[in-house]
């Protein structure tokens, strides 16, 4: 009896250590049964109808969209088209431009050096890129010829400034108007579309001179904010951001379809870029538009490029950025395999902007963590998302949250540019919201 007693004594406490081995390193995705989520399989499809409604309206070509609770994916979907002209339907494994999701990465990649000591989130940012040393602020501008006048800055910018895209600097290209003047004057680009031989460091060299928008600090303006940060982890690293990226987070996380420039051998996969006609239909976008600027539709098959924009220049797919969005909603872990502790993501999920609001989502009074958009009480009752979900999206039209208390990542990506229908982003979170039991 005491021998019984002693083999189910091992197996039970192999057992505990089997499921604490697995907790602590990082659950996983895998395909799961909704119902086993406490999804309705029956709910979820009415994603399916909203998306062909769009695509049978001539609003969108297609979509892609994945959505996972405790690691277990319960909807996962290529819908309606990637060329709609030749009824070729979009895959789920298609190659998407996900712009300003890339920002995300980059975030925590600095968090990573955070972290190793190299940096602290308050330090000047002109310690390790001296052209930002003394900024300044600009004072009067003149439409004609994009001459300026400027006022000393009130402080210098930090890295949590640019983290939290309060440090005065603006966006090139799809910024305001006297921005996009001032960085075409002086060849500052904003990231992505440009064809080969421009690099980041031209870039973020050339950005350091010019004036900021305001004192940092002083308010929260979308900009080349990680951009500069992605410059920062390349001169404190001695890689190349690419470099950094495959190293210490894309392999480690098994991340395989995720790159600034695309393989050829996986070219074939990049999904198409529709645009809009006068009457906001879909349109097929030319393979070069002005956009303040040559923008270059297929620019991650480019060969030979060598722009690594921090803010906007990969490419990747829905499942490998749902790895990466699992990794964080487990606290830095995935599959064994450790990127990001819990304290840095607690800080990057904090409100880290005080009394300011991104104004993005209706002049909702919305909150910035350091690289996302955070719910807190202010806007809490006006989103289907739980307290503390953090998100951001893409100039393409894709999006993505992670929702700390239901254990939900989720993902809806769109190609299109502009996108005056992109409401249905949102009502893909309202289905994904319902359809949870």
């Amino acid at each position: 009896m005491k021998k019984i007693f002693s083999i189910c004594t091992v197996i039970l406490l192999f057992s505990v250590f089997q499921l604490s081995a697995q907790t602590n390193s990082g659950t996983t995705l895998t395909i799961g049964i909704p119902e086993q989520s406490n999804f309705s399989s029956e709910r979820l499809a009415r994603i399916d109808k909203i998306v062909q409604q769009y695509v049978d309206s001539g609003w969108i070509n297609g979509a892609i969209a994945i959505v996972a609770r405790n690691g277990k994916i319960v909807y996962y979907k290529g819908l309606g088209y990637d060329d709609k002209e030749q009824k070729q339907p979009m895959k789920r494994d298609a190659i998407f431009r996900i712009a300003s999701q890339t920002k995300a990465i980059t975030s925590v990649a600095i968090m990573q050096l955070v972290e190793e000591g190299k940096i602290l989130l308050d330090d000047q940012i002109w310690k390790y890129i001296p052209g930002f040393r003394m900024p300044v602020v600009l004072d009067k501008f003149n439409p004609k010829d994009s001459s300026y006048t400027t006022v000393p800055a009130k402080k210098e910018i930090t890295i949590r400034d640019l983290l939290t895209h309060t440090s005065g600097i603006g966006y090139a290209q799809i910024g305001s108007p006297q921005m996009n003047a001032i960085y075409a004057k002086a060849g500052v680009y904003g990231g992505i579309g440009l064809s080969a031989g421009m690099k980041l460091s031209t870039n973020i060299l050339r950005l350091a001179k010019l004036p900021l928008m305001h004192s940092p600090g002083e308010k929260w303006t979308y900009g080349l904010n990680t951009d500069v940060l992605g410059y920062l982890v390349e001169v404190l690293t001695g890689l190349s951001l690419d470099e950094y990226f495959k190293k210490k987070i894309f392999e480690p996380l098994g991340m395989k379809d995720t790159y600034f420039y695309i393989p050829k051998e996986k070219q074939s996969r990049l999904a198409n870029l529709y645009a809009e006609d006068s009457l906001q239909h879909i349109v097929k976008m030319p393979e070069t538009i002005q956009l303040n600027g040559n923008f270059y539709r297929d620019y991650p098959n480019i060969k030979g490029g060598s722009f690594y924009s921090g803010g906007g220049g990969l490419v990747s797919t829905a499942y490998d950025y749902a790895i990466f969005m699992q990794m964080l909603l487990n606290g830095g872990d995935y599959n064994g395999k450790h990127i990001l502790s819990k304290a840095s993501i607690r800080l990057m999920t904090t409100n880290q902007i005080g009394n300011l609001s991104t104004n993005g989502s209706k002049g909702l009074d919305t909150k910035f963590g350091l690289g996302f958009e955070i719910v807190t009480a202010g806007n809490y009752g006006k989103n289907y998302c739980s307290m503390d979900t953090y998100s951001w999206g893409g100039m393409f039209a894709s999006s993505y949250w992670i929702d700390p208390k239901e254990k939900i990542v989720a993902q809806f990506v769109l190609q299109m540019l502009p996108a005056s229908h992109g409401d249905i982003n949102e009502k893909f979170k309202v289905q994904v919201y319902e359809a949870l039991q």
